[in-house]
Parts: C-alpha cells; sequence; structure tokens
C-alpha cells in the first residue's frame, strides 16, 4: 500500500503495469468507465493519466505521445456521452419515486440550477476533480442540460484533461526530480485536482454569507420602518381639565 494513493491495486503504477500487453486497452477502458459510469468513480483518473505519459516517455507504453492522447481524450469524452445519456434516460424512473431517500428530483432541480449558474466553467473545471467528473455527466443528463453546449464543452474538457495531463506526465518525467519522488508528485496532482472544487465551496460560501447579511438588513430595516410607523399612529388620550 502506498502512502499517497490507497490499495495497491489503485496504484497507477501497479495497476498498468498489471495490465501487461494490453496497457493502452486497458487505460482507455479506465477512462471511459471513470468519465461514463457511476462505478468508476473511485478510479485514478488524473495520477493515471500522468504516470501514463510518464510510461510513454520511457517506452513502457510502445505508442506515440500523440496517438496515446487522441485515444485518451476519445475514450474520456465517448465516456461522458454514455454518462449523459445513463442520467438522461435513467433519471425519470429513478427521480419519480416520492419515497426514495437518496434520488430526489429537488436534486433534479438543484442541478438545473447549478448548471445555469456555471455553465460552461462547471464542465471545464469538473474534469479536474475527482469523483466529481464522474457524478456530474450523469447529472448533466438527469438535469436535461442542453446536448449540444454539454458535448462541445465536455469535447474541450477531456482534451484538457485527457490530453494535458498525459502529456505533462510525459514531458515532466524526463525530469530526475520527478522520477525520484514519484508518489509526492502523484499526491501533488491529485491535491492540485480538488482545488477548483475548494475555490467554488469558499465562493458559494461568502455569497451565501452576503446574501443572509442582505436579508437579515432588509428584515431590519422594515422592522424599523413599521416602529416609526407605529409611532406616527399612536393616538394620544387627551387630558381633560
Amino acid at each position: 500500500m502506498t502512502i499517497a494513493l490507497g490499495p495497491d491495486w489503485l496504484d497507477p503504477t501497479v495497476l498498468l503495469n498489471g495490465l501487461g500487453p494490453y496497457m493502452l486497452i486497458g487505460l482507455c477502458l479506465i477512462i471511459f468507465a471513470e468519465c461514463g459510469l457511476l462505478v468508476g468513480f473511485f478510479l485514478p483518473g488524473d495520477s493515471l493519466l500522468f504516470t501514463a505519459g510518464l510510461f510513454v516517455a520511457a517506452g513502457t507504453i510502445d505508442t506515440p505521445l500523440w496517438l496515446v492522447c487522441v485515444l485518451l481524450t476519445i475514450c474520456a469524452f465517448v465516456g461522458n456521452v454514455a454518462g449523459y445519456y445513463i442520467g438522461h434516460k435513467a433519471g425519470p424512473a429513478l427521480f419519480s419515486k416520492p419515497e426514495s431517500k437518496i434520488f430526489k428530483k429537488e436534486y433534479v432541480d438543484k442541478t438545473q440550477e447549478f448548471f445555469d449558474k456555471y455553465g460552461a466553467r462547471a464542465i471545464v473545471l469538473a474534469r479536474f476533480v475527482p469523483i466529481v467528473r464522474t457524478f456530474i455527466t450523469a447529472m448533466a443528463g438527469v438535469g436535461k442540460m442542453d446536448p449540444k453546449k454539454y458535448f462541445t464543452y465536455s469535447a474541450i474538457g477531456g482534451v484538457a484533461w485527457a490530453a494535458g495531463l498525459t502529456i505533462l506526465g510525459y514531458f515532466l518525467g524526463q525530469v530526475s526530480f520527478i522520477k525520484e519522488n514519484l508518489e509526492i508528485t502523484l499526491l501533488a496532482i491529485v491535491f492540485l485536482s480538488i482545488v477548483p472544487i475548494i475555490i467554488e465551496v469558499i465562493k458559494a460560501r461568502k455569497e451565501k454569507k452576503s446574501l443572509l447579511q442582505e436579508e437579515a438588513d432588509d428584515i431590519t430595516q422594515v422592522m424599523e420602518a413599521q416602529m416609526r410607523q407605529d409611532d406616527s399612529t399612536q393616538i394620544i388620550p387627551r387630558v381633560e381639565r
């Protein structure tokens, strides 16, 4: 077991080496599963792509870098297409059960609001956030996001994520420090991948706090206005002499 990446079979180097001569095929299937099948949420996508770049640089994956990037990008995109239609088709059945404690219709409404608010930015950024990139694609289908818009930005995110991290691994893998400190490097990649979601959570909390403060100020103003109105209309009894 590695310190940073959990069980041995989830260690990218162990996982890829275990695939043997089917390394590239297995890698493509893993990327497809993580991007489109809900059961693939636990797979180490970011670190796996980076390690794939290392393996191409070392010759362990005996395939040109450009072809590896093309294949992985296609798998990432096709995975999103599959995940979208899984959510689109299965969503109505899952969310039509009023007694369900997990699949509630309000989640669909909130998902729709989320995409309306963040739009393309959410689709692209989600690629770099573990677990989120697996579920957000199905939720886009559940929320019936415009397919043309979703697939367009999904393709952009797929290129940036699948090809980008693989190329990064290819070139950084030739640096001696990276080779000697691979686990630390992979841990750093995992940490950096969750930075976007941390930023969004902080921004959301600040916006919520600001909104609550505005509502409190509005309530205070209404109460003060009501008190002034009551004082001005109060009848003072006459004192007979």
